[in-house]
Formats: C-alpha cells, structure tokens, sequence
C-alpha cells in the first residue's frame, strides 16, 4: 500500500500506520510503549528532524485514542480533533501539536471507561425481562435510534464483536468482561 503524500498512510485494520514510511520498521526508530491488557504496543518514531513534518488523519484520531485505553464519546473526541486542528481543516493533524494534548488526556486519566457495573445496570435497564441476552434486533434499535447513535462501521463492528452466531443474541455479561479495561 502506497503511503499518502504527507507521511500518513491511508488508516484502517491492515493498512499502514501514521509515520510508519519514516520508521520503516527499524526497531531504531520505535518506541515500546504498555498498552491496554498489559500488552505492548510499538509506535513508530521519527528521527527528531523529520517529526514537525509528521501528520496525524483526523479519523485515525479516534482509534489512536481509543487503542490508548482511552473512551471518548463522539462528541468528547470532535472536541479534542477541534483543540489540535489547524485554523483551516486538512483532515490532518501535526503530531507535534497532538502530542502534548495526548499527554495531558492520559495524565489527567480523561475518557476513562465506565465501570463494569454501571455497564451491566445499562443493559439491563434495556432487558426488562431479565433474561441476561437482547436479540441482534434489539442491540441495532438501541444502538442507532436511541441516545448518541452509533455509525454503520460502528454498529457492525460492535455485532462482529459482541453477537454469539449460534443464538444470533448479545449475552452482555459476556459481552461486558471482554470489554472491560483492567487499570492493574
């Protein structure tokens, strides 16, 4: 995959990461960093003169943040891309300008994800019936007609995640403790 003009790849699962043509793989040039589950997560890093030149896709934003063990919701992270943007949005973000934002977020532990127990009091408020599952059905009508509607992308990638294909139903306690972030 060819990387985009400016030292961004295109984003996505399987695709190119950002900066990642400067680091091109050379343990030299990345950062071992701890990520979320104890697993260990290696960033590219560019020479020093190269990093003002790094950018950041405004939709790799979220990902980015998100594989930090961070949990904005939508209207969290339109905030943050607003603070690092330029005056004139590219699509693009200068990692110098995100970097020092990115730090504070996890310093302040911002966008922390809500606790198991609030998370398992939310899906039952939707099961009323008290049966321990909602149908597909269900978790699409919830999910895209009711509060912060998610996206297509979004939807399905939840229901790849969190539908069991025998039963065709999300078994939310399940569902919840593969979710969950241990902080330990």
């Amino acid at each position: 995959m060819e990387p985009e003009k400016n030292g961004v790849g295109s984003g996505g699962a399987g695709r190119q990461c950002p900066g990642e043509q400067l680091s091109h793989g050379d343990p030299e040039h990345s950062v071992q960093s701890p990520g979320p589950r104890g697993r260990e997560m290696s960033f590219p890093q560019a020479p020093a003169g190269e990093l003002a030149a790094l950018s950041l896709a405004c939709r790799e934003i979220g990902t980015i943040i998100r594989s930090l063990g961070c949990c904005p919701s939508e209207g969290e992270l339109h905030d943050l891309i607003a603070e690092v943007e330029e005056e004139e949005p590219t699509g693009y973000i200068r990692y110098e300008k995100f970097l020092p934002v990115m730090t504070e977020v996890l310093l302040e532990r911002r966008y922390r994800p809500i606790p198991e127990d609030i998370l398992l009091r939310a899906f039952e408020v939707l099961d009323p019936a008290k049966r321990g599952f909602l149908t597909k059905e269900e978790l699409i009508k919830y999910m895209t007609e009711e509060g912060e509607p998610f996206s297509q992308e979004e939807m399905e990638e939840m229901l790849s995640a969190a539908i069991d294909p025998e039963s065709n139903a999300i078994h939310y306690k399940d569902y919840i403790t593969m979710m969950v972030i241990d902080d330990n």
